[in-house]
């Protein structure tokens, strides 16, 4: 189907068609192209794509069919120009600032970001001259006050990993750009089914594939989404050259997960809201994280910037480490384990998991507590959560 001569689609069929060209064998699913190289019908043709003045398949590293069609569905979905996939989330947000910084340029990141995130920022970039502040994610005069006149870039998850805390994607774009900064935002939690920051003003898209939009804890792989320069021809150069490249299977498998992904979106946010709302009357939490509650400081701004609040619900326990492993350690369902987005509920104590690395003082400076416990909820029926987290509650009283 060529989508370029249909009505403009929703999200769903866009989710479904989007990218997808078939070949001459009439196939109805996405091919997988799996092969490192593509043939050319004469030495003139070989030397017209690699210059470049001929569109068209060289090699697998930066062209590739299936990755092609994952890249321009994902693009769509996001509302952006175009879209370069990559090996990994983190693959996409090294892609990002390796091309987009110099020596000398500095970062303003929100602090709670992914821990690993903060790795690359604080240990690697570093040495290249890329410095980084760090302020709370909510804070609009934090923002303000660490812009510099060598500042390039903000960089923010929202909602932020494990506390939930949100950004107002408006009002940092328009403090960026009054002063030529590009504001990056990682979509990870949300996906572009519940929010898609391109209308609010983001600048370029980050994801971890990984996550949500595989859906079932497959494959790993990330993308970049942004305009036809920046992303198109700049991170798709560091892409060519460097290599941090997303395999064709695993873009046939993130395909397929486009296709569920508002279905999958909608019923994970439906079970965590409820499950977040039980949480909270339960005496050995001291605090639920998630912003579908009344009670988080930035449900109405979730409310207006979101069409539904994901599928992540963080708590603190009283009684610190010891309360959170016990709760983890008792349950026989849910899975312990550190990814998130997947069908399948899973549990993590993110202080000594995805956060472990850091320091006490950048664990404490992202709000991460001993006491903390994170749940991405699947797909199962939310009683069966409720009462294997009751296992570890029960130990807890």
């Amino acid at each position: 189907m060529d989508i370029d001569d249909s009505p403009e689609l929703g999200f769903a069929s866009l989710a479904v068609r989007a990218g997808q060209a078939r070949t001459a064998e009439g196939e109805h699913a996405e091919p997988i192209f799996a092969t490192s190289s593509f043939v050319f019908a004469n030495a003139a043709e070989a030397a017209a794509r690699f210059s470049g003045a001929l569109p068209g398949n060289i090699y697998s590293r930066f062209t590739n069919p299936t990755v092609r069609m994952f890249q321009e569905r994902l693009a769509a979905l996001e509302g952006g120009e175009t879209c370069i996939a990559t090996s990994s989330g983190m693959a996409a947000i090294l892609a990002t600032c390796i091309t987009l910084l110099k020596s000398g340029d500095h970062i303003v990141s929100a602090s709670g970001v992914f821990g690993t995130t903060l790795s690359l920022f604080n240990q690697y970039l570093s040495k290249f001259g890329v410095a980084t502040t760090y302020v709370r994610l909510s804070d609009l005069s934090a923002w303000k006050a660490a812009i510099r006149p060598e500042t390039r870039l903000f960089y923010l998850e929202t909602p932020s990993n494990p506390l939930m805390e949100l950004a107002d994607i408006q009002a940092l774009a328009d403090l960026a750009h009054s002063h030529n900064i590009l504001l990056v935002v990682d979509n990870c939690f949300c996906t572009p089914a519940l929010q898609q920051p391109f209308k609010h003003g983001a600048d370029l898209v980050i994801h971890s594939a990984t996550k949500y939009l595989d859906g079932q804890g497959r494959c790993v792989g990330g993308a970049v989404v942004g305009d036809q320069q920046r992303v198109g021809v700049d991170i798709y150069g560091f892409l060519r050259t460097a290599g941090p490249t997303m395999s064709p299977f695993n873009a046939w498998v993130f395909l397929k997960g486009l296709e569920t992904l508002r279905l999958r979106m909608l019923a994970c946010s439906e079970s965590a809201l409820h499950l977040a709302q039980w949480l909270e009357t339960q005496p050995a939490v001291e605090r639920v994280y998630y912003p579908g509650l009344p009670s988080h400081p930035q449900h109405e701004l979730a409310k207006q910037q979101q069409s539904a609040f994901g599928g992540i619900v963080s708590f603190d326990l009283r009684g610190g480490r010891e309360a959170a492993w016990t709760l983890i350690d008792h349950t026989r369902l849910i899975s312990i384990t550190a990814n998130l987005g997947d069908a399948k509920t899973t549990i993590t104590h993110p202080a000594t998991t995805t956060h472990g690395r850091l320091t006490p003082e950048e664990r404490e400076r992202a709000g991460i507590g001993e006491g903390l416990v994170r749940v991405s909820v699947g797909l199962e029926d939310l009683g069966d959560l409720q009462h294997d987290l009751d296992r570890g509650f029960q130990r807890l009283v």
